[in-house]
């Protein structure tokens, strides 16, 4: 059995090194869609109700204060 000189052995083990990563890799799957509209929808529906919230807490005290009897 013939013996591999080291110099020769080392270059191929750096070649190898180098090629190896490329051949494995494989290429990147399409990214998903970061919104399908439902997101942004439901988004606008929660800033809509959290303003509601608001004002109606603000103007319930102004209401209640005043001298009108509706019930």
């Amino acid at each position: 059995m013939a013996r591999i000189p080291s110099a020769l052995a080392a270059a191929l083990v750096l070649v190898l090194a180098a090629v190896a990563p490329a051949v494995v890799a494989a290429p990147a799957p399409a990214p998903a869609p970061s919104s399908d509209g439902t997101s942004v929808d439901q988004g606008i529906a929660y800033l809509l109700m959290i303003v509601a919230l608001v004002l109606t807490y603000l103007i319930h005290p102004l209401d209640a204060a005043s001298s009108y009897k509706l019930f």
